[in-house]
């Protein structure tokens, strides 16, 4: 089944349920999203009452089970929806995408009882979610984090240390914790749910962004923070594990995400030589710029098919994790050349902040890093091709 979009491009979903739900995000998009844009980003402020829309929509929680209130989409189609999201504005497509990764660990490998006590409320009930697994000390080489949760006599285990560059730091209702509980290395970390307004949690000033200013960036500290033990995700010792399955899902939707803004920075392009008129005719018709364009747009169609490759190997069951961090690098390297070309087509206007794409530039920046940055993503590709590293 195909779907037309706006630029005439068909793509195929799976059901007509499938379709309804991208007619729907692109409405939103088109009266929610967009238009608030620029503005919202440049004043730095995050459109916390547009999240609350996309839950009460159900577009927060698609790719999870609909017994916990989820959509019970398929990746194919969730990516499409970030695509969307992120065309429109990224902070609300990477913010959903981060959103449905802090749900992972829970959805994924928490008992029945803890799905059901949490994941409701996690995926439709308003919440927002964050993700920590970096540190100051402990990025590429998360395995290295000293974040340390101790169990107590009673049960409980108590966390302390720093967290860094986390998506919605300070204003999460919800985190996705891991910890260090036992011994050096990866067979040393837990998973834990903690709740935002835990005692002894609290974030530092946000970062002072190049791009991304909507979208707050912080780190936050654990002081003494005291978790139950029946919010420990998963068994002692598996954190690790838990982030790394969590994070071949969480690349796809950076790709996803990419691949939508290389699209608005096309669109933008393609309208303005449209319009553009110089030497009387309209810049469009110059054979420079139209192979310019030519190749913006090959990027962009490539690196759709790429990242729904691997979503469709991910909702067959099959091993997905190279193909992953193929559309993530790919995706997101895309998405920094687009950019800069569309800045290009406009010329001196492109570089000014009366047009979106110097914006669309700084936040493509910013996607070539988050979620392992793109040299981690070369690496996990060449261990796929010829083993791990010798030492």
């Amino acid at each position: 089944m195909a779907d037309s979009t706006a630029d005439g491009v068909e793509r195929r979903l799976p059901t007509d349920e499938a379709r309804e739900l991208l007619a729907l995000v692109r409405d939103i998009a088109r009266r929610e999203i967009a238009p608030h844009a620029a503005e919202e980003e440049a004043a730095g402020r995050f459109p916390r009452e547009l999240f609350a829309l996309l839950s009460r929509s159900g577009l927060l929680g698609l790719p999870y089970d609909p017994e916990y209130g989820g959509g019970g989409q398929p990746y194919e189609v969730y990516l499409q929806v970030l695509e969307e999201l992120a065309a429109a504005r990224l902070t609300v497509g990477l913010g959903a995408s981060v959103h449905t990764l802090s749900c992972h660990a829970l959805a994924g490998f928490g008992t029945d009882e803890q799905r059901a006590a949490h994941l409701p409320a996690m995926l439709g009930g308003g919440l927002l979610g964050a993700y920590c697994l970096s540190e100051p000390s402990a990025g590429s080489d998360a395995a290295a984090l000293r974040t340390r949760a101790v169990r107590e006599a009673d049960g409980d285990w108590v966390i302390d240390g720093t967290k860094a560059w986390i998506t919605h730091g300070g204003i999460a209702d919800f985190c996705t914790v891991m910890a260090r509980t036992g011994g050096p290395g990866a067979r040393g970390i837990t998973a834990f749910l903690v709740p935002g307004d835990a005692p002894g949690l609290s974030a530092a000033p946000p970062e002072r962004k190049m791009g991304m200013k909507g979208s707050p960036t912080a780190q936050l500290h654990f002081d003494g923070v005291r978790v139950a033990d029946d919010r420990r995700l998963g068994a002692e010792g598996q954190g690790f594990a838990i982030a790394l399955d969590a994070l071949d899902s969480g690349r796809l939707g950076i790709a996803a995400c990419a691949v939508g803004l290389a699209r608005a920075a096309l669109d933008e392009a393609v309208s303005y030589a449209r319009e553009r008129r110089q030497f009387g005719r309209p810049i469009a018709d110059f054979q420079g710029l139209r192979f310019l364009l030519a190749d913006m747009a090959t990027q962009v169609e490539a690196g759709r098919a790429l990242y729904l490759e691997a979503a469709r190997l991910r909702d067959e069951g099959r091993a997905f994790g190279r193909c992953a961090a193929m559309a993530k690098l790919f995706c997101t390297d895309a998405a920094m050349r687009v950019t800069t070309d569309a800045v290009q087509v406009l010329g001196g206007y492109g570089y000014t902040a009366d047009f979106p794409v110097e914006r669309y530039l700084r936040e493509a920046k910013m996607l070539q890093i988050v979620e392992g940055t793109n040299q981690i993503q070369r690496v996990v590709i060449a261990r796929h091709l010829v083993g791990p590293e010798s030492r």
